[in-house]
Protein backbone atom coordinates (compact mmCIF):
# COMPACT_ATOMS: atom_id res chain seq x y z
CA UNK A 1 0.00 0.00 0.00
CA UNK A 2 2.83 2.33 0.88
CA UNK A 3 4.56 1.45 -2.36
CA UNK A 4 1.41 2.26 -4.35
CA UNK A 5 0.96 5.60 -2.54
CA UNK A 6 4.56 6.62 -3.16
CA UNK A 7 4.26 5.64 -6.81
CA UNK A 8 1.11 7.75 -7.18
CA UNK A 9 2.90 10.65 -5.48
CA UNK A 10 5.83 10.40 -7.87
CA UNK A 11 3.49 10.30 -10.90
CA UNK A 12 1.48 13.26 -9.64
CA UNK A 13 4.55 15.48 -9.23
CA UNK A 14 5.06 17.71 -12.31
CA UNK A 15 8.30 17.18 -14.11
CA UNK A 16 10.68 20.03 -15.01
CA UNK A 17 9.45 19.89 -18.62
CA UNK A 18 5.81 20.17 -17.51
CA UNK A 19 6.55 23.10 -15.21
CA UNK A 20 8.31 24.93 -18.01
CA UNK A 21 11.89 26.03 -17.59
CA UNK A 22 12.56 29.73 -18.12
CA UNK A 23 14.62 30.69 -21.13
CA UNK A 24 18.25 31.35 -20.49
CA UNK A 25 19.61 34.94 -20.58
CA UNK A 26 21.48 34.14 -23.80
CA UNK A 27 18.29 32.94 -25.52
CA UNK A 28 16.39 36.03 -24.40
CA UNK A 29 19.17 38.31 -25.62
CA UNK A 30 19.24 36.62 -29.03
CA UNK A 31 15.45 36.93 -29.31
CA UNK A 32 15.57 40.65 -28.46
CA UNK A 33 18.36 41.27 -30.98
CA UNK A 34 16.47 39.47 -33.75
CA UNK A 35 13.30 41.41 -32.94
CA UNK A 36 15.15 44.73 -33.07
CA UNK A 37 16.78 43.80 -36.38
CA UNK A 38 13.40 42.97 -37.92
CA UNK A 39 11.81 46.17 -36.58
CA UNK A 40 14.69 48.32 -37.83
CA UNK A 41 14.45 46.64 -41.23
CA UNK A 42 10.71 47.33 -41.51
CA UNK A 43 11.24 50.92 -40.33
CA UNK A 44 13.92 51.53 -42.95
CA UNK A 45 11.70 50.05 -45.65
CA UNK A 46 8.94 52.50 -44.68
CA UNK A 47 11.15 55.59 -44.24
CA UNK A 48 13.59 55.13 -47.12
CA UNK A 49 11.19 56.20 -49.93
CA UNK A 50 10.40 59.44 -48.09
CA UNK A 51 14.11 60.11 -47.44
CA UNK A 52 14.78 59.40 -51.11
CA UNK A 53 12.10 61.92 -52.16
CA UNK A 54 13.49 64.59 -49.83
CA UNK A 55 17.08 64.15 -51.00
CA UNK A 56 16.19 64.19 -54.68
CA UNK A 57 13.94 67.23 -54.26
CA UNK A 58 17.08 69.25 -53.44
CA UNK A 59 18.86 68.12 -56.59
CA UNK A 60 19.18 69.86 -59.91
CA UNK A 61 16.94 68.28 -62.62
CA UNK A 62 20.04 67.18 -64.53
CA UNK A 63 21.43 65.58 -61.37
CA UNK A 64 18.17 63.67 -60.82
CA UNK A 65 18.29 62.34 -64.37
CA UNK A 66 21.98 61.42 -64.22
CA UNK A 67 22.14 59.97 -60.70
CA UNK A 68 18.63 59.12 -59.46
CA UNK A 69 19.92 56.34 -57.20
CA UNK A 70 22.19 58.57 -55.09
CA UNK A 71 20.82 60.14 -51.94
CA UNK A 72 23.32 63.01 -51.86
CA UNK A 73 23.42 65.53 -54.72
CA UNK A 74 26.55 65.47 -56.89
CA UNK A 75 26.01 68.93 -58.46
CA UNK A 76 25.28 70.86 -55.28
CA UNK A 77 22.14 71.47 -53.29
CA UNK A 78 19.41 73.26 -55.24
CA UNK A 79 16.09 74.72 -54.06
CA UNK A 80 15.02 75.72 -57.55
CA UNK A 81 12.28 73.09 -57.63
CA UNK A 82 10.67 74.50 -54.48
CA UNK A 83 10.89 78.01 -55.90
CA UNK A 84 9.23 76.95 -59.15
CA UNK A 85 6.42 75.01 -57.55
CA UNK A 86 5.62 77.69 -54.96
CA UNK A 87 5.35 80.35 -57.67
CA UNK A 88 2.79 78.35 -59.65
CA UNK A 89 -0.64 77.00 -58.77
CA UNK A 90 0.67 74.92 -55.89
CA UNK A 91 -0.16 77.47 -53.12
CA UNK A 92 -3.79 77.52 -54.32
CA UNK A 93 -3.92 73.69 -54.29
CA UNK A 94 -2.41 73.70 -50.81
CA UNK A 95 -5.06 76.14 -49.55
CA UNK A 96 -7.84 74.03 -51.07
CA UNK A 97 -6.51 70.87 -49.42
CA UNK A 98 -6.18 72.54 -46.02
CA UNK A 99 -9.63 74.15 -46.22
CA UNK A 100 -11.39 70.98 -47.38
CA UNK A 101 -9.53 68.72 -44.92
CA UNK A 102 -10.31 70.96 -41.93
CA UNK A 103 -13.98 71.26 -42.90
CA UNK A 104 -14.35 67.50 -43.33
CA UNK A 105 -12.49 66.79 -40.08
CA UNK A 106 -14.80 69.13 -38.13
CA UNK A 107 -17.77 67.43 -39.76
CA UNK A 108 -16.51 64.03 -38.69
CA UNK A 109 -16.03 65.18 -35.10
CA UNK A 110 -19.54 66.63 -34.90
CA UNK A 111 -21.74 64.31 -36.95
CA UNK A 112 -19.93 61.01 -36.40
CA UNK A 113 -19.81 61.47 -32.63
CA UNK A 114 -23.46 62.51 -32.41
CA UNK A 115 -24.64 59.61 -34.57
CA UNK A 116 -22.46 57.16 -32.65
CA UNK A 117 -23.77 58.38 -29.30
CA UNK A 118 -27.35 57.98 -30.47
CA UNK A 119 -26.66 54.44 -31.65
CA UNK A 120 -24.80 53.55 -28.46
CA UNK A 121 -27.03 55.08 -25.79
CA UNK A 122 -30.48 56.03 -27.08
CA UNK A 123 -33.04 53.25 -27.41
CA UNK A 124 -35.23 53.89 -30.45
CA UNK A 125 -37.05 51.56 -32.86
CA UNK A 126 -34.75 50.23 -35.55
CA UNK A 127 -31.51 51.14 -33.79
CA UNK A 128 -29.79 47.85 -34.59
CA UNK A 129 -31.04 47.97 -38.16
CA UNK A 130 -29.71 51.51 -38.56
CA UNK A 131 -26.30 50.48 -37.22
CA UNK A 132 -26.26 47.46 -39.53
CA UNK A 133 -26.97 49.79 -42.45
CA UNK A 134 -24.10 52.08 -41.42
CA UNK A 135 -21.67 49.16 -41.15
CA UNK A 136 -22.98 47.72 -44.42
CA UNK A 137 -21.94 50.85 -46.32
CA UNK A 138 -18.34 50.10 -45.35
CA UNK A 139 -18.53 46.91 -47.43
CA UNK A 140 -19.48 48.71 -50.66
CA UNK A 141 -16.43 49.36 -52.89
CA UNK A 142 -15.96 53.10 -53.41
CA UNK A 143 -15.36 52.59 -57.14
CA UNK A 144 -18.97 51.43 -57.50
CA UNK A 145 -20.25 54.81 -56.27
CA UNK A 146 -18.24 57.05 -58.62
CA UNK A 147 -20.82 57.40 -61.40
CA UNK A 148 -23.88 57.66 -59.08
CA UNK A 149 -22.06 60.28 -57.02
CA UNK A 150 -21.23 62.34 -60.09
CA UNK A 151 -24.86 62.17 -61.26
CA UNK A 152 -26.03 63.39 -57.84
CA UNK A 153 -23.46 66.20 -57.92
CA UNK A 154 -24.67 67.32 -61.33
CA UNK A 155 -28.35 67.23 -60.34
CA UNK A 156 -27.69 69.28 -57.20
CA UNK A 157 -25.38 71.78 -58.93
CA UNK A 158 -22.38 70.76 -56.82
CA UNK A 159 -19.95 70.17 -59.69
CA UNK A 160 -16.97 72.57 -59.61
CA UNK A 161 -18.03 73.85 -56.18
CA UNK A 162 -16.55 73.60 -52.71
CA UNK A 163 -19.80 71.94 -51.66
CA UNK A 164 -19.01 68.98 -53.91
CA UNK A 165 -15.66 68.59 -52.17
CA UNK A 166 -16.89 68.97 -48.59
CA UNK A 167 -20.51 67.85 -48.15
CA UNK A 168 -20.07 64.15 -49.16
CA UNK A 169 -17.32 63.69 -46.57
CA UNK A 170 -18.90 65.37 -43.54
CA UNK A 171 -19.97 62.00 -42.11
CA UNK A 172 -18.24 58.65 -42.32
CA UNK A 173 -19.39 55.11 -41.51
CA UNK A 174 -16.04 54.11 -40.05
CA UNK A 175 -16.01 57.18 -37.80
CA UNK A 176 -19.48 56.30 -36.49
CA UNK A 177 -18.35 52.74 -35.80
CA UNK A 178 -15.17 53.95 -34.08
CA UNK A 179 -16.97 56.36 -31.77
CA UNK A 180 -19.78 53.91 -31.00
CA UNK A 181 -17.24 51.38 -29.76
CA UNK A 182 -15.76 54.00 -27.45
CA UNK A 183 -19.08 55.27 -26.09
CA UNK A 184 -20.18 51.75 -25.25
CA UNK A 185 -17.10 51.42 -23.04
CA UNK A 186 -18.09 54.40 -20.87
CA UNK A 187 -19.99 53.31 -17.72
CA UNK A 188 -23.65 54.25 -17.99
CA UNK A 189 -23.65 55.18 -14.29
CA UNK A 190 -21.95 58.46 -15.20
CA UNK A 191 -24.86 59.46 -17.43
CA UNK A 192 -27.41 58.34 -14.87
CA UNK A 193 -25.74 60.55 -12.26
CA UNK A 194 -25.80 63.49 -14.68
CA UNK A 195 -29.47 62.85 -15.44
CA UNK A 196 -30.26 62.86 -11.72
CA UNK A 197 -28.60 66.28 -11.49
CA UNK A 198 -31.00 67.54 -14.15
CA UNK A 199 -28.71 67.44 -17.19
CA UNK A 200 -30.45 67.17 -20.55
CA UNK A 201 -29.35 64.69 -23.17
CA UNK A 202 -27.46 67.34 -25.16
CA UNK A 203 -25.73 68.74 -22.09
CA UNK A 204 -24.87 65.23 -20.97
CA UNK A 205 -23.31 64.56 -24.36
CA UNK A 206 -21.36 67.79 -24.79
CA UNK A 207 -20.33 68.42 -21.17
CA UNK A 208 -19.89 64.93 -19.72
CA UNK A 209 -19.28 62.42 -22.51
CA UNK A 210 -17.23 64.34 -25.11
CA UNK A 211 -14.48 65.44 -22.67
CA UNK A 212 -14.01 61.78 -21.78
CA UNK A 213 -13.74 60.87 -25.47
CA UNK A 214 -10.69 63.03 -26.28
CA UNK A 215 -8.48 60.03 -27.26
CA UNK A 216 -11.14 58.62 -29.59
CA UNK A 217 -11.88 62.07 -31.04
CA UNK A 218 -8.17 62.57 -31.72
CA UNK A 219 -7.99 59.25 -33.57
CA UNK A 220 -11.13 60.18 -35.50
CA UNK A 221 -9.67 63.58 -36.41
CA UNK A 222 -6.45 62.01 -37.69
CA UNK A 223 -8.36 59.44 -39.74
CA UNK A 224 -10.65 62.12 -41.18
CA UNK A 225 -7.89 64.58 -42.00
CA UNK A 226 -5.72 61.89 -43.58
CA UNK A 227 -8.57 60.52 -45.66
CA UNK A 228 -9.49 63.96 -47.01
CA UNK A 229 -5.88 65.06 -47.50
CA UNK A 230 -5.00 62.00 -49.60
CA UNK A 231 -8.33 61.66 -51.41
CA UNK A 232 -8.00 61.63 -55.19
CA UNK A 233 -11.17 60.10 -56.64
CA UNK A 234 -13.56 62.32 -54.66
CA UNK A 235 -12.23 65.66 -55.99
CA UNK A 236 -11.70 64.07 -59.41
CA UNK A 237 -15.42 63.47 -59.96
CA UNK A 238 -16.48 66.69 -58.19
CA UNK A 239 -14.30 68.91 -60.37
CA UNK A 240 -14.59 68.78 -64.15
CA UNK A 241 -13.27 72.17 -65.30
CA UNK A 242 -12.33 74.31 -62.28
CA UNK A 243 -8.62 73.70 -61.89
CA UNK A 244 -8.40 76.51 -59.32
CA UNK A 245 -10.32 74.21 -56.94
CA UNK A 246 -7.84 71.35 -57.34
CA UNK A 247 -6.52 69.75 -54.19
CA UNK A 248 -2.92 68.57 -53.84
CA UNK A 249 -3.44 65.01 -55.18
CA UNK A 250 -5.12 66.38 -58.32
CA UNK A 251 -2.50 69.10 -58.65
CA UNK A 252 0.37 66.63 -58.49
CA UNK A 253 -1.37 64.51 -61.12
CA UNK A 254 -1.64 67.61 -63.31
CA UNK A 255 2.10 68.23 -62.98
CA UNK A 256 2.75 64.88 -64.63
CA UNK A 257 1.28 66.24 -67.87
CA UNK A 258 2.82 69.72 -68.03
CA UNK A 259 5.49 68.59 -70.47
CA UNK A 260 3.16 66.73 -72.78
CA UNK A 261 4.47 63.37 -71.65
CA UNK A 262 7.97 63.82 -73.16
CA UNK A 263 9.84 64.17 -69.87
CA UNK A 264 8.34 64.41 -66.43
CA UNK A 265 9.33 67.36 -64.18
CA UNK A 266 10.75 65.10 -61.49
CA UNK A 267 12.15 67.98 -59.44
CA UNK A 268 8.74 69.65 -59.11
CA UNK A 269 6.95 66.33 -58.52
CA UNK A 270 9.34 65.39 -55.72
CA UNK A 271 9.24 68.79 -54.03
CA UNK A 272 5.44 68.81 -54.27
CA UNK A 273 5.29 65.31 -52.82
CA UNK A 274 7.49 66.33 -49.89
CA UNK A 275 5.32 69.36 -49.11
CA UNK A 276 2.20 67.18 -49.40
CA UNK A 277 3.55 64.48 -47.09
CA UNK A 278 5.02 66.66 -44.35
CA UNK A 279 1.71 67.87 -42.77
CA UNK A 280 0.41 64.36 -42.24
CA UNK A 281 3.75 63.18 -40.85
CA UNK A 282 3.89 66.11 -38.40
CA UNK A 283 0.28 65.62 -37.30
CA UNK A 284 0.85 61.93 -36.60
CA UNK A 285 4.10 62.46 -34.69
CA UNK A 286 2.59 65.23 -32.55
CA UNK A 287 -0.65 63.39 -31.73
CA UNK A 288 0.51 59.78 -31.93
CA UNK A 289 0.00 59.20 -28.18
CA UNK A 290 -3.66 60.23 -28.38
CA UNK A 291 -4.08 58.30 -31.64
CA UNK A 292 -2.79 55.07 -30.11
CA UNK A 293 -4.90 55.57 -26.98
CA UNK A 294 -8.02 56.17 -29.07
CA UNK A 295 -7.53 53.09 -31.20
CA UNK A 296 -6.74 51.01 -28.10
CA UNK A 297 -9.76 52.16 -26.12
CA UNK A 298 -12.16 51.57 -29.00
CA UNK A 299 -10.86 48.07 -29.62
CA UNK A 300 -10.23 48.71 -33.32
CA UNK A 301 -7.33 46.75 -34.76
CA UNK A 302 -5.66 47.57 -38.06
Amino acid sequence: MATTTSAIGVLSQPTAKQQGTPASPVTRSITVVIAYILLIGFALAMVLPFVYAISNSFKDPADITAHPELLLPTMGVSVASYSKILHGDFPRWLFNSVFVAIAITVGHLVFDSMAAYALARINFPGRRLAFAGVVGTMMVPSIVLLIPRFLVFRQLGMVDQYSGLILPGLADAFGIFLMKQFFEGIPIDIEEAAAMDGASRFRMFFVVILPMAIPALTALAIFGFQGSWNDFTGPLIALSRSQELYTLPLGLAKLRGVSGGSSLPWDMLLSGSVITTLPMALIFFVFQRFFIEGVTYTGVKG
